[in-house]
């Protein structure tokens, strides 16, 4: 039996128990019931403080449900995910984050137990075996989660408290010269030599090029109209997704010393129609970065470029290469980081700077292409 002749106080009570501990009680602000505090206290005033604490937090407005936090870490995180408005493929990456790296730590754990500790320590360990980009994203889910429940008043703090492990330093990635770009456009199978051409001079991405349709071609004004970009899912599934933003949907001038390229590449290797894609995979289907992968790297093999260079890394050299004279919102707007409205964009961008910058890229083409074949 518990000893409950405790003196009686304005606010809740305390009481020695049987093993010699003090408990605190209170008047749930929300429901009246008489509820415990979380734990017991050596001495009765150390459970006099705490009841004083407790009566602060509720007359503050700041008294949140004990029990709220007990709610295990997985099962939150699930309903969290859940409720995100994410893109197809934006969701499968979550997931497949919070399955692979925060679920076998934290999954079975109430929210109200993870501690700032635990989470360092669980990075650290990340860090050992996986990647720090991986690590990063991983890291930034469960503070998005955990703020959420801050939010929703199950938890106090955000453990979530790691100076710096929300970024890392991404290494520069190589660039290639255009005659190097040539080198490998040249090495690699014909089908996919404008593939490489486009990428580095124009800057678009892989899955902007995969989708490209003949009706974005447009060979009078040496242009693409960007408008959507190709996903794929983890399950093989390809689909069309719209760009993030409207700066995603715009046109990019393309060198006039390409035209030659193009046209062949629309009469021998493009799909059918309007609508046909302009580069297909090796057996007529959708290209893939699967179908794709061996003939870049062994293309960049015979080419005897930078060993590491990625297919990305061109987007990266087609960034540099624009760079000379073109202001960051031309820059900006060609890559399809800006704000301006498509429809605005449209009516000056081709005709205009945009034409210049690939009329630059153009001289330079001109001049490798004239020095190698001197």
């Amino acid at each position: 039996m518990a000893n409950t002749q405790g003196r009686r106080r304005r606010f809740g009570s305390v009481r020695q128990l049987n093993s010699g501990r003090w408990q605190a009680r209170y008047r749930d602000p929300v429901t009246g019931q008489l509820r415990s505090a979380e734990e017991t206290y050596a001495t009765k005033t150390d459970a006099e403080v705490a009841l004083t604490h407790i009566e602060a937090d509720i007359t503050r407005g700041q008294w949140s449900d004990p029990d709220a936090g007990k709610v295990h870490f997985g099962e939150y995180a699930t309903a969290w995910l859940k409720d995100r408005k994410l893109a197809a493929r934006s969701r499968e990456r979550h997931e497949s984050v919070i399955r692979l790296h925060l679920l076998p730590t934290f999954g079975e754990r109430p929210l109200s137990s993870i501690t700032t500790a635990q989470v360092r320590a669980w990075r650290t360990k990340c860090l050992e075996r996986t990647g720090e980009p991986t690590v990063v994203k991983a890291y930034q889910i469960m503070r998005a989660v955990l703020n959420t429940a801050v939010d929703d008043e199950l938890i106090r703090r955000n453990p979530c408290r790691i100076k710096g492990a929300d970024s890392y330093d991404v290494p520069e990635r190589p660039t290639l010269t255009v005659a190097e770009v040539f080198a490998v456009a040249d090495a690699i199978a014909p089908r996919y030599r404008l593939l490489v051409l486009l990428a580095a001079f124009t800057g678009l991405r892989f899955g902007e090029l995969a989708s490209l349709r003949r009706r974005d071609v447009d060979t009078e004004s040496a242009a693409l109209m960007v408008r959507r970009s190709q996903a794929e899912m983890q399950t093989g599934a390809l689909f069309d997704k719209a760009p993030k933003s409207d700066a995603g949907v715009r046109p990019v001038a393309f060198p006039t010393e390409l035209l030659t390229d193009v046209k062949r590449h629309l009469d021998s290797f493009a799909g059918a129609g309007r609508d046909g894609h302009v580069f297909l995979g090796p057996q007529g289907g959708r290209l893939r970065r699967s179908n794709f992968r061996d003939d870049w790297i062994n293309a960049r093999t015979k080419a005897k470029v930078t060993p590491d260079v990625h297919f990305h890394d061109l987007r990266h050299t087609g960034n540099t290469l624009a760079a000379s004279g073109a202001s960051l919102r031309e820059l900006m707007t060609r890559m399809g980081h800006s704000t301006p409205r498509a429809a605005l964009i449209y009516q000056h961008v081709v005709s205009g700077r945009d034409r210049e910058i690939a009329d630059r890229l153009g001289s330079m083409i001109r001049k490798t292409r004239g020095e190698a074949d001197s």
